[in-house]
């Protein structure tokens, strides 16, 4: 092990020299600025597409187009900022799934993170026996060593490829969960017992096609030494999402970050979304009000999510996090991982990443003379 410096990731000819995702956070939490920031500091910083395109002016009358436009802008002004590597988040569960994965793939970004939702099958419109000349690399996000089994199978019988590298979630991870409610606290579905499960099932597939494939670790880590113990369990990166919200270049609002700021442990709650799955937020009026049986008036000018029983929905999701996002946590509330009230201090991704770093190769040391002082 060097310990003068973290192990890169590299997923196929990409070599990213700080193992770290930072996670997609809808609506417009991750925009081109925080992306931009994460990936001059060395990691791979990653343009949510959930609700992208509800700050266009024609969002209500021309749905499609507007996320599209919208999307294209911020890989384009993402680019304009940073030589480093870009990746979008594209949720599976998405009406327009495939228009973003081909925005995505034309706009030349780096990495796709596929997610909430098994990504089976891929727009038709992409050269599909031809994946892998693509420039873009593809990242199926899975909760368990069965979905990734799923995921690793059909696109073996599909296209005669396999994904590039898998991120595998947690149920510590904030916004929406790939897990049932009653196994959110179950020991049995921790990261630290399905990371191995999923690099076991990855492992048979690097074999077959003769590639590696990086396993990344996300949910619920927060610091530099948790990154080193997921990466000693076998992970080569992490994904991590809540730290990067109490950043500067963070493109939600302050209001927004303050809710970070100012919540307590006790705060950080498991909501039922709208769309059918368990979610991890920060609880305010809003919430309390939902839960308390309260139903927001909303029009739906487009059913955005397949899932979504628009016309029963207690409250519009995509509408609640975008008023979350431009600070009117009256009318919406802030989806936040299980590590949430540890957050005390907006500081810049540089500085961010400086401190991950730090404590990680703290952590390396502490390890290695740890071994040395039992030879």
């Amino acid at each position: 092990m060097n310990l003068n410096k973290m192990p890169a990731l590299r997923i196929g000819a990409l070599e990213v020299e700080i193992p770290i995702v930072q996670g997609g956070m809808g609506v417009g939490i991750s925009l081109s600025s925080l992306t931009s920031a994460v990936a001059n500091a060395g990691g791979i910083g990653v343009i949510a597409t959930p609700g992208i395109g509800q700050f266009e002016p024609d969002h209500d009358t021309n749905p499609r187009e507007a996320n599209k436009r919208a999307l294209q802008y911020e890989i384009r002004k993402a680019k304009a900022k940073t030589g480093g590597i870009i990746g979008v988040n594209v949720m599976v569960a998405l009406s327009n799934f495939d228009d973003l994965v081909q925005c995505s793939v034309d706009e030349g970004v780096n990495v796709l993170f596929l997610g909430a939702g098994l990504p089976l099958g891929l727009p038709k419109t992409l050269p599909l026996d031809r994946l892998g000349e693509l420039a873009t690399k593809f990242v199926p996000i899975v909760s368990s060593a069965r979905a990734a089994k799923l995921v690793f199978r059909a696109w073996q019988k599909r296209y005669a490829h396999v994904p590039d590298a898998v991120v595998v979630e947690g149920p510590l991870a904030g916004g929406h969960l790939g897990f049932r409610k009653d196994h959110i606290d179950n020991p049995d579905y921790t990261l630290e017992k399905i990371l191995p499960e999923v690099i076991t099932v990855v492992k048979s597939y690097e074999e077959q096609f003769n590639k590696s494939i990086p396993v990344i670790a996300a949910g619920g880590i927060y610091t530099g030494a948790d990154i080193h113990r997921f990466m000693e369990l076998g992970a080569q990166g992490v994904q991590m999402g809540t730290r990067f919200v109490a950043t500067y270049e963070c493109d939600a609002s302050m209001e927004f970050k303050e809710a970070y700021l100012n919540c307590k442990k006790e705060d950080i709650v498991i909501i039922d979304s709208p769309v059918g799955l368990p979610g991890r937020a920060i609880r305010n009026k809003f919430l309390e009000q939902v839960a308390l049986g309260v139903k927001k008036t909303f029009k739906c000018p487009w059913k955005c999510l397949k899932s979504c029983d628009f016309k029963n929905a207690p409250y519009c999701i995509a509408l609640a996090l975008t008023n979350a996002k431009k600070g009117d946590l009256e009318e919406g509330f802030a989806f936040a991982g299980t590590n949430a009230y540890r957050v005390d201090k907006i500081i810049s991704v540089k500085e961010l990443i400086g401190t991950l770093v730090e404590e990680y190769m703290a952590a390396a040391m502490q390890r290695s003379t740890k071994a040395e002082s039992l030879t």
